[in-house]
């Protein structure tokens, strides 16, 4: 069904059926009712393309996550959409696997669909040219969860640094000095102190130990700093390798909830227990982490909440209104039991015990 046909329905001009339908220009209540009731009578829908294309107005947002499937990125894409939802704006999500060349082409589609803005999670903050051009080209846009290097774009994100100097000491304060860190951010070197990441959050965190070995006056174990962990098998093997030898790791912080799941299988398959044999730490609090024997100590992000001013602050940006004062977000080690004292490593590990899977 076409506007024609809406027209021809309610016998009134095409362009009067327009008028009614696009809600502007002058148009008579009589005329009004009489094509909306045609176009209800007709199952009626209004070209969305053709619309946006009249109005330069899509009610659509466009955003971009690096992983789907890592219930950070769900629980901030469910804040997104509420928050869009209620303001009368749709919303379209890209999963780009944390690939930049994928993001790229990510952006480009949203931009050729004419969403009204974009909120990213930047799969890489120092390569960011493509966003660079949406901004210069006055497009909303704001990143969440991660910085865009220099960028002045409003971000919507939690001090890491701040966070992690934390929760490493509290583990220095239980006497571990062989820390693990294990991500899935993709790099091309092993780890050394002071090499540029792609990530501003995997940067942030590690700049947190750093400086929490560096106020205790001891040697960060740079060795223990794993990235590439790409799928369960290779997180696994990864755990397995820091958790062998004389020089182990006596405690693990994973990145995010699923490399959490799979260094707890790894731990399990191992024989080891938490926290007698090693203690474990993870980013993001899920209602699975409180259900673990022992519970698991995390470091809780207000993830939802953090969705939900990403879309606020686009939505603003795109209806012209002045932007709100910055949203501050502050996340909190919820300390449980899976945080021990350091095992001494001189005797051997106690074999049998194991830690209860989610």
């Amino acid at each position: 069904m076409t506007v024609a046909d809406v027209a021809k329905a309610a016998q009134v001009s095409k362009a009067q059926a327009a008028r009614a339908l696009g809600n502007y220009g002058a148009v008579s209540d009589d005329v009004r009712e009489r094509v909306l009731a045609a176009a209800e009578a007709l199952s009626y829908r209004p070209n969305e393309l053709a619309r946006s294309m009249n109005t330069g107005k899509s009610h659509t947002i466009g955003v971009v996550v690096g992983d789907i499937e890592n219930p950070h990125f769900g629980l901030a894409t469910r804040g997104i959409t509420d928050a869009a939802k209620k303001a009368g704006y749709n919303v379209i999500l890209v999963n780009t696997d944390e690939d930049r060349a994928a993001e790229v082409e990510a952006v480009r589609i949203l931009l050729d669909k004419r969403v009204d803005g974009l909120i990213v999670a930047p799969a890489s903050s120092v390569d960011t040219a493509h966003l660079q051009q949406v901004h210069q080209s006055g497009r909303p846009l704001v990143f969440i969860d991660r910085t865009g290097g220099d960028l002045d774009v409003e971000t919507l994100a939690v001090d890491m640094a701040k966070i992690s100097l934390e929760a490493t000491q509290h583990l220095l304060e239980a006497g571990h000095r062989r820390i693990a860190f294990i991500s899935t951010l993709r790099t091309d070197a092993p780890y050394k102190p002071g090499m540029t990441l792609d990530s501003s959050q995997i940067e942030d965190r590690l700049e947190g130990m750093q400086r929490a070995f560096l106020a205790a006056g001891l040697p960060f174990p740079e060795d223990l700093v794993r990235l590439n962990a790409g799928d369960a098998e290779s997180i696994r093997s990864i755990t397995r390798d820091v958790l062998r030898g004389p020089e182990r790791a006596t405690a693990v912080v994973a990145s995010d909830g699923l490399i959490a799941l799979s260094v707890v299988e790894a731990i399990q398959e191992l024989g080891l227990s938490i926290p007698g044999d090693v203690s474990f730490l993870m980013y993001d609090d899920f209602p699975w982490t409180r259900l673990t024997t022992p519970p698991l100590t995390v470091i809780a992000q207000p993830v939802y909440n953090m969705g939900v001013a990403a879309a606020k602050a686009l939505i603003r940006q795109m209806e012209g209104l002045p932007p709100a004062a910055p949203a501050q977000f502050t996340a909190t080690l919820v300390r449980r039991g899976s945080v021990g004292p350091c095992p001494d490593l001189q005797e051997p590990v106690a074999a049998g015990r194991t830690v209860a899977a989610p």
